[in-house]
């Protein structure tokens, strides 16, 4: 299939799998720990480069629940990384005008993160530039086992007619309400699946695998993955007459 043209970026949500940490440590022989304090810088970069793209919107899953199954001392250097990335980044961010979000469960997450955590959205939650949300402690089934019973509750009282229930109020009622879905997935490392991320969201979002791994991603493969974007048309199961031979 060709193209007739490449669009215009329109780009406004980016998520990102960044996957590949303990691997990029195993390959060289280090402990699985160095890998993500790199990926933490990994991260630091990329919300430099987000800037020069103008992307309003960034969704990064940084640890699964399905993460809890690692032997403890990774678990504990996970959760560390996340404390001292709050500590360390959280005044530049806001300084940039960063908003601050973390979806997720709270339970099991030690209650100095949850209060650190607490405290970066509600210091950051008028700002209008990135909006950056962080998947932390994070499953899409247990967002989707969240919204049912929310909805189920509310439908028990009441205050939503069964019948009623549509694609919108389930949206309204899960961790990421009230911002658009991703238009673009990367997962980076070798692995091709969506890893229990996002699954509600997703339906219609582009996606780029990236071999590289998370600690060496850098502008370069951002912008081969953007590029690649925005010469994709998405259909969202409609025709584009401009798209040359294609009979679908």
């Amino acid at each position: 299939m060709t193209f007739s043209s490449k669009r215009e970026n329109n780009l406004s949500h980016l998520a990102i799998i960044m996957d590949g940490n303990g691997r990029w440590s195993e390959y060289r022989g280090l402990p699985r720990q160095n890998g993500h304090k790199e990926g933490v810088k990994s991260l630091r970069n990329l919300l430099t480069y987000i800037e020069d793209f103008k992307i309003p919107y960034l969704t990064v899953f940084s640890f699964s629940t399905d993460n809890w199954k690692r032997p403890k001392s990774e678990t504990s250097n996970l959760m560390n990384l996340l404390r001292k990335f709050i500590q360390t980044d959280l005044t530049e961010l806001h300084k940039k005008n960063v908003k601050i979000r973390v979806i997720g469960n709270r339970e099991r997450i030690p209650k100095d993160i949850i209060n650190l955590i607490n405290s970066s959205e509600d210091l950051t939650k008028n700002n209008n530039g990135l909006y950056l949300q962080i998947a932390f402690n994070y499953s899409g089934r247990d967002e989707l086992v969240n919204a049912i019973k929310k909805i189920s509750s509310s439908a028990k009282t009441g205050d939503i007619d069964p019948s009623a229930i549509d694609e919108q109020i389930v949206s309204s009622n899960l961790f990421t309400a009230g911002i658009p879905e991703p238009d673009l997935l990367i997962r980076t490392g070798s692995e091709k699946r969506v890893s229990n991320f996002l699954l509600w969201q997703l339906a219609y979002t582009e996606i780029f695998f990236d071999e590289t791994l998370w600690p060496d991603f850098n502008r370069d493969n951002l912008t081969i993955a953007i590029n690649d974007f925005n010469n994709r048309y998405r259909r969202f199961g409609n025709i584009k007459k401009d798209i040359k031979n294609d009979t679908t």
